[in-house]
């Protein structure tokens, strides 16, 4: 008998493979878990060193040394509310507002905008140390939004800011608001002159001429307040913006120093009396040879404007040249030049007047009459 053979043994298998494929999965399993795990959220820190700061440039330090000399002159206004009287048995409800103002002389003299004391007679001033006073209301020429304060007792080292002049602004030039927005005291704000010798209405919707128009932000609880040229003068009184929301768009008004520094002194003198007008509305317009003057738009009915013929359009209107030999290139001249005549004054106008055969100058002689009331 054959005998068969015995049946192979099975090979044992190494499991050297196994261990590697292991291995490279742990390795690939901890790679990854390195490469994508949260970063620990503490570790060891240390403070950073502070980089040296180095001068500061000229323009910031000229912005500090106007904010830091002037804001002790701007005061923060705030009016309780009042009712004022309509008739002998109503009377309207005027809220609480506040606002902004700075020291006219260190009498104790406060200007700000009429719109902030309207319908007041006392209310709060609120000086550099929150230090607050009692002041009444000495005047106010709605007209020009103008109104003068007199704090009751008078605190010693009042300083008013230099005061400067609006007539020879440019657009372009840097100018800085200082101001209570919202009721934040003492808050600054920088731009430039945007335009000039625009016209904005009044509360009482007469027209305010020769105003400044600036970038710089503007917002409720900044009327009142001062607008600075980088020599750090007055130019001129912040005193509306021109917005939908109510709050700034980079259009701001201000009005002029000069016209600040006409109306103020006589509302302080206590100064009521009558006021000589051409009777016109006025503005700027720029003629062929590049020469800026007044153009008129509108004359009132019965005004000495009226009775001397002069003519008004927004293109054919006749343009002021010169009143009694004074040359006339912006509206805020008018009113300067008036400023030092009375009422029943005849003045001699230069103007230029457009007629068939081309524009023409010629002179009028215009009776002053008093302006309307108000």
């Amino acid at each position: 008998m054959t005998p068969f053979p015995a049946p192979p043994r099975p090979r044992s298998r190494s499991p050297l493979p196994l261990l590697v494929a292991g291995a490279a999965f742990a390795l690939t399993a901890w790679l990854a878990w390195e490469r994508f795990r949260p970063a620990p959220l503490f570790t060891e820190a240390d403070s950073r060193p502070v980089a040296a700061r180095g001068e500061l440039a000229d323009f910031e330090t000229t912005t500090i040394r106007i904010f830091e000399r002037n804001a002790p002159s701007v005061v923060h206004i705030r009016s309780p509310e009042v009712l004022v009287p309509i008739n002998r048995i109503q009377a309207q409800r005027v809220p609480e507002g506040t606002g902004t103002g700075f020291v006219w002389d260190p009498r104790g003299y406060i200007v700000t905008n009429h719109h902030v004391v309207q319908g007041r007679q006392n209310v709060k001033v609120r000086l550099a140390g929150r230090t607050e006073y009692d002041a009444v209301v000495v005047g106010t020429e709605p007209s020009q939004d103008i109104a003068v304060l007199k704090i009751t007792v008078v605190p010693e080292n009042l300083r008013p800011i230099p005061l400067g002049t609006s007539k020879d602004l440019l657009v372009g030039q840097m100018v800085l608001a200082i101001g209570n927005p919202f009721g934040l005291d003492k808050s600054l704000s920088t731009g430039v002159v945007s335009a000039l010798d625009r016209v904005i209405f009044s509360g009482q919707q007469t027209p305010i001429e020769g105003v400044i128009q600036c970038d710089a932000a503007i917002n409720p609880g900044n009327s009142g307040g001062p607008l600075l040229d980088s020599a750090g003068r007055l130019i001129g009184m912040n005193t509306a913006i021109y917005s939908r929301s109510g709050e700034s768009a980079g259009i701001g008004f201000a009005i002029p120093a000069d016209t600040i520094n006409r109306v103020v002194p006589r509302l302080i003198r206590g100064d009521r009396g009558q006021r000589p007008v051409l009777g016109i509305q006025a503005t700027p317009a720029q003629l062929t040879n590049g020469a800026s003057h007044p153009i008129i738009l509108s004359v009132e009915a019965g005004s000495g404007a009226a009775q001397a013929g002069l003519r008004a359009g927004n293109r054919d209107g006749d343009i002021i040249l010169e009143i009694d030999g004074v040359a006339v290139t912006r509206v805020e001249d008018i009113r300067a030049i008036l400023e030092n005549r009375e009422v029943g004054d005849k003045v001699k106008l230069r103007v230029l007047r457009a007629t068939e055969e081309g524009d023409q100058p010629i002179e009028v002689e215009v009776p002053l009459l008093m302006a309307a009331p108000r």
